[in-house]
């Protein structure tokens, strides 16, 4: 193999933070404006999304620049905060802290969605962290599972560690052990482990059907892949799982968890982790476009980093996030990487140290 396809296929690992954070934004900034509508309803009013494209939420009049990401963001936004403030693993107690000192009180219903104001509220009653999850109604949904990213980068390479996370930060938006956060678990164990040098699809997925909820997330997991093994486009992937996930006729219908992560899932064995791939596979899937393609080329970025995004895409994603007068932070999505990298070296250091006292007594 030739240095060049060496350092393509194992990108360094800031690389692969960037690759994660990047990704997320502009599946999520690309797929939300087209959230909601079947992939039918893509085609006949876009063709094939392949660019950013203005949008509006929620009713209220405001007009996105292309390229602004939405409420999943948003979430995961304070989740770096947390992170890059702590310089290690971080809490429930550690995200309601930046959620009650840096949301805006016009962010609930603008850039997020509009229970977050409720969840917000109840923050600042100072009842502990862990149980604001109990009064969201939406304990199935992937609120979590979309945007639970950084804490699968702050456990680069443990698995294990990130899902332990996972299960106890996300008791902010939903119950412990939901099916929310078991599916959650998927996606920061899944970052996690696409971390390791010399990860691979194999033992990304490997490491899954390992350590996630074998009744509750594997089979579901191993029926879609299995559903979805030849097909070969998103035009395929998608009349497949027509015949799978159908909800309708309810609050958030096309949006939970176990439908969104088993769709990133087989999107990203089927691109083989191409994070521009996956990106554009999750845009044109239909229904929760946005959180599919966010989990999707999160995972997938968080494996083989930047190199396919184009320039054009991330130049803009940063123009319009630093025009976002709603957002919590105007921070580029490689300046939020590349904190949240240096949190992790950080981290390291203190283990570093830790083994080396223990070692040396």
């Amino acid at each position: 193999m030739t240095e060049i396809n060496e350092k393509k296929q194992h990108p360094s690992t800031k690389n692969r933070f960037r690759g994660c954070i990047a990704g997320v934004y502009i599946g999520s900034a690309m797929g939300a404006a087209v959230e909601g509508l079947t992939w039918q309803q893509i085609v006949d009013k876009h063709g094939f999304v392949d660019r950013f494209l203005p949008y509006e939420h929620y009713g209220n009049g405001w007009m996105r620049e292309p390229g602004t990401t939405e409420d999943g963001v948003e979430r995961q936004k304070h989740m770096i905060t947390a992170i890059i403030e702590k310089q290690d693993r971080i809490t429930a107690e550690n995200v309601r802290a930046v959620w009650c000192r840096d949301m805006k009180p016009d962010a609930p219903g603008t850039v997020s969605e509009p229970f977050e104001g409720k969840l917000l509220q109840m923050a600042r009653s100072g009842i502990p962290a862990a149980d604001l999850g109990r009064y969201c109604d939406y304990a199935g949904l992937n609120s979590f599972a979309r945007s639970c990213h950084p804490i699968g980068l702050i456990n680069a390479g443990d698995p294990t560690h990130a899902i332990e996370d996972i299960l106890a930060v996300g008791q902010l938006y939903q119950t412990d052990q939901s099916r929310g956060l078991k599916w959650a678990s998927v996606t920061g164990a899944a970052v996690a482990a696409a971390t390791r040098p010399h990860a691979t699809l194999d033992t990304v997925l490997g490491t899954l059907f390992d350590l996630c909820d074998a009744d509750m997330v594997v089979a579901e997991l191993e029926a879609g892949l299995n559903k979805t093994k030849n097909c070969q486009s998103i035009e395929a992937l998608r009349e497949v799982f027509d015949a799978v996930y159908s909800g309708h006729g309810m609050p958030y219908a096309f949006s939970f968890a176990n439908e969104v992560v088993t769709k990133a899932i087989c999107i990203m064995k089927m691109v083989e982790a191409d994070t521009k791939q996956a990106i554009l596979s999750g845009v044109n899937m239909g229904r929760d476009t946005d959180c599919v393609a966010a989990v999707a080329a999160g995972i997938s970025g968080a494996l083989s980093g930047t190199g396919s995004l184009p320039d054009e895409w991330i130049k803009q994603l940063d123009k319009a996030t630093a025009a976002n007068p709603h957002t919590t932070n105007r921070k580029t999505a490689f300046e939020q990487a590349d904190s949240l990298y240096e949190a992790y070296e950080h981290r390291l250091t203190k283990m570093r140290l830790y083994v080396d006292t223990m070692l040396g007594a």
